[in-house]
């Protein structure tokens, strides 16, 4: 009987639980920082956001700068806090990380993405950044950073 309750529990969990439940609490509370601190320019954080992502995603196209991390383990690690950085900007921003406003180079995040040698490790990145994000389907999102996602 338990073990029926279980089984049950775990598909109705494919249906109704967040998929990434961290990174959704993290986007809450930035969110929610962002709006109990009005007096503090919402650039603060976005460019604070924007700006790690930018040292990720340098530190995985430079080889100069990849050649000093000692493994693939660790510009996965670089990767997965990049696309982490980019969903909660996107979260933050009010016109969101794909718009042409955006401080954040969507179009090279994405080919350092699908550059990286273990592509099977990083499919799941691109898929978060395509459905856990909030304005890739924004009509102010560029057709060309659209269809990079959509290949």
């Amino acid at each position: 009987r338990s073990s029926d309750l279980n089984e049950m529990a775990n598909r109705m969990s494919l249906f109704y639980a967040y998929p990434t439940p961290v990174l959704k609490t993290l986007s809450e509370a930035t969110a929610k920082f962002v709006e109990d601190h009005k007096e503090l320019p919402i650039d603060n954080t976005t460019e604070c956001l924007s700006t790690m992502a930018t040292v990720c995603k340098i530190m995985i196209e430079n080889p100069e700068y990849k050649d000093r991390l000692r493994n693939n383990e660790s510009a996965l690690y670089c990767l997965r806090v990049m696309v982490g950085l980019i969903i909660l900007y996107d979260h933050v921003h009010p016109v969101g990380a794909f718009a042409k406003k955006a401080s954040i180079d969507i179009r090279g995040s994405i080919k350092v993405l699908k550059d990286f040698t273990v592509q099977s490790q990083v499919e799941s990145l691109i898929n978060a950044l395509r459905y856990t994000t909030k304005h890739l389907n924004d009509e102010t999102t560029p057709k060309p950073v659209k269809s990079l996602l959509a290949e």
